[in-house]
């Protein structure tokens, strides 16, 4: 489980192919202080597990699946990537709930000279899970979504502040280029909790809740 707070920015070294993935080795001084073989890191916004570390370096092994939902197919040696260590319970949790499991791309379609807002293009089944004010992860960042156009492709804008655009890659994003999403994870849970109460109920039909917090039909 992650936070969406990027500790650092690491770099890219080697990409080895592998029979059902790659092998990526990564320069990360701030993460690799404690991390150790079969650790989680998120490597733009992609929960990834600790092969080996040695003096600042850590590999990470990506399967076919990763790659196949992510940018990181495109990755290449000498790329700037977002890191952060899994969370430590206890500790505040200064973005949101993000699990590091991306659940698609987005392409950045440039910032706004006018209103400062930076818009990307998403796959329109993955709009609905974004609100005004709610949270997206982009690239393993936490943001606010500003607002949320429907379509084919959707589209998405946040405002990025300096401090952002600084010490992450989204700084570094042109247009055309290709990002992680992870929307938020709590409302992929209600919608599938919903669809299972409407299916027992009859998608049509009224329900109410009872006094015990269960839904029951209304007679």
């Amino acid at each position: 489980m992650f936070t969406g707070i990027v500790e650092e920015l690491g770099t890219i070294e080697t990409v080895e192919p592998l029979e059902d993935g790659s092998r990526l080795t990564i320069t990360g001084p701030v993460v690799t202080q404690d991390a150790k073989h079969g650790d989680s890191i998120a490597v733009n916004g992609v929960c990834l597990t600790v092969v080996t570390t040695e003096g600042g370096t850590f590999t990470v092994d990506v399967v076919s699946e990763t790659l196949r939902r992510s940018s990181l197919k495109h990755i290449t040696a000498g790329e700037r990537v977002n890191l952060e260590r899994a969370m430590a319970l206890g500790e505040r949790l200064g973005g949101h709930i993000v699990q590091g499991h991306v659940d698609g791309t987005a392409v950045l379609r440039g910032t706004d000279e006018a209103t400062g807002l930076t818009s990307f293009d998403l796959p329109g089944h993955l709009a609905h899970y974004l609100v005004e004010k709610g949270s997206i992860t982009v690239d393993g960042v936490s943001l606010t979504v500003v607002e949320v156009v429907d379509g084919e492709p959707a589209r998405f804008s946040i405002a990025l502040i300096p401090t952002t655009k600084e010490l992450t890659t989204l700084g570094r994003r042109a247009a055309g280029d290709e990002v992680n999403i992870e929307v938020d994870v709590l409302a992929k849970h209600l919608e599938r909790l919903s669809a299972a109460q409407l299916a027992a109920h009859g998608a049509g039909g009224p329900a109410v809740t009872g006094d015990n917090g269960g839904i029951r039909e209304a007679r």
